[in-house]
């Protein structure tokens, strides 16, 4: 058995943590992050920061891994994922870079079609230092707890040798807004896959464990026994991750005038008093209007989570039920017709979870490890203030053509789940436009459709890169080309 901090165990010793950089199976809660997106100047001093950056027994500044921290976690934790195009920089040879899966190799710009980057969302719409994948060689990360750690730790690393060959061409700031929520109000974090081999202390969700190759290369996977390629050679993959990093714009002053209009829309509709029972106002507060608990039902119904993370699976009229119920165990099987969670709720979208859908196989293939934070602002709806606001959103997986780029082109943007979603987007985080823009909401007495609302999530930029195990930063130090 090999244990890591007393929270996670892993059997028969089938992985060594050890080797695995930190920020996959592991979230830090820090309350900051820093992704800093940096260009290669020079392929043998790039690799020379790489070589120190994860020396054994180098305490600090030096890539963390998950093994075990011992009393004292990183004060600040920093990993690294790199690029096709950094790859190259690097001066690795291109049978390597070749070997690894085409959607990472061509990048995300590249796949935009793919992931519904189009519009007011395509790559010449993202920040600059996005435009140009060609220098987006890595996506350098510190989480900590404070401005001052995270200014001190990257002035260290940048100090590292090699680093002179390292520019920087811009960052991203991200912090933890109260209560773990993000700007659209909900509470944000909750359902994460639970890797066989690997307990945590509590109680999880009674989801199927997922393999460890859902995330890491090396490993088998659900898939009838599936087990993803490693590149050439193996080191290079071995217990590394991708990682579909991602800016995402929300448009919070547009989502809270659509849960008006959508509102009072349902407020004239008597088919619409199954999903707010007369009197079940009250449960949304003192001094609760009809209007106001309906904004909220609207609210829940789009994502699948009241907005303090109760699912509607459990709880379909009260945001805060008595005694509480456990945030992940449930299933959408007892649901088939979606009058608790609507079929087209993005949570719902996103993990199908036991529910039925076209793809049977796919139900629990297509997990992600998602690590996000806020950045701008909180919303203030008495001082709209134009500042662009949103999340930063990792979205790890083994493969990404089959997990994320699934879920965002089969289930979030063309409803191939299930023929009543088909050709409508997510709600939430869809390709939508206000002309043809569709949600439904099923009733005993009927569906009822909410049309016309707009794009809520824009892409601001992001980038594909792939997090190497310590054995392949290591390895990458140490060629010599």
């Amino acid at each position: 058995m090999v244990t890591t901090r007393g929270a996670r165990t892993v059997a028969n010793g089938s992985i060594d943590l050890a080797d695995v950089q930190g920020n996959i199976l592991r979230g830090y809660r820090k309350s900051r992050v820093r992704h800093l997106v940096v260009c290669i100047a020079n392929a043998a001093r790039g690799r020379a920061w790489f070589d120190a950056a994860s020396a054994r027994g180098n305490r600090a500044p030096a890539i963390t891994d998950a093994g075990d921290w011992g009393a004292h976690p990183p004060e600040v934790c920093f990993n690294v994922g790199v690029t096709a195009t950094g790859l190259r920089a690097l001066g690795l040879p291109d049978a390597t870079v070749s070997s690894f899966p085409a959607p990472w190799q061509l990048g995300m710009a590249a796949r935009a079609a793919i992931v519904g980057d189009w519009g007011d969302s395509a790559p010449a719409q993202w920040h600059a230092r996005y435009r140009d994948p060609a220098s987006v060689h890595l996506i350098v990360s510190l989480h900590a707890d404070s401005l001052a750690a995270m200014d001190e730790y990257q002035q260290a690393i940048m100090a590292l040798p090699g680093a002179d060959a390292l520019r920087i061409v811009g960052h991203d700031e991200g912090e933890r807004l109260p209560g773990g929520r993000v700007h659209f109000g909900y509470t944000d974090n909750i359902a994460q896959p639970r890797f066989e081999g690997i307990t945590h202390p509590g109680k999880y969700d009674d989801q199927p464990r997922t393999p460890l190759g859902a995330v890491l290369l090396g490993y088998g996977t659900d898939m009838e026994e599936l087990r993803w390629s490693l590149p050439d050679p193996a080191v290079v993959g071995m217990n590394g991750a991708f990682n579909a990093y991602r800016v995402l714009e929300q448009d919070v002053a547009g989502f809270e005038d659509f849960l008006d209009r959508a509102a009072d829309e349902l407020l004239g509709n008597p088919a619409a008093e199954e999903l707010l029972p007369a009197g079940t106002e009250a449960r949304f507060g003192a001094g609760a209007t009809r209007r106001a608990a309906m904004r909220e039902v609207v609210a829940a119904k789009l994502l699948g989570r009241w907005r303090n993370g109760t699912p509607l699976a459990l709880s379909p009229h009260d945001p805060d039920p008595q005694p509480p119920v456990a945030p992940n165990d449930f299933d959408y099987a007892d649901d088939p017709g979606g009058l608790r969670c609507p079929f087209g709720s993005h949570a719902r979208r996103g993990n199908p979870r036991g529910g039925k859908i076209v793809q049977r196989v796919a139900n629990n293939t297509r997990r992600l490890v998602r690590r996000g934070y806020s950045y701008g602002p909180e919303y203030d709806p008495s001082r709209p203030d134009g500042i662009e606001r949103g999340l930063l959103g990792s979205f790890l997986c083994a493969n990404l053509a089959a997990q994320f780029e699934a879920v965002q082109y089969d289930w979030l943007n063309l409803g191939l789940l299930d023929p009543r979603v088909t050709g409508s987007n997510d709600p939430l985080l869809g390709a939508n436009e206000p002309d043809a823009s569709w949600f439904v909401l099923p009733t005993r007495r009927g569906s009822i459709m909410l049309r016309g609302f707009p794009r809520f999530v824009r892409t601001r930029g992001g980038a594909y890169t792939f997090l190497p195990g310590m054995s392949a930063l290591r390895w990458i130090g140490a060629y010599q080309g």
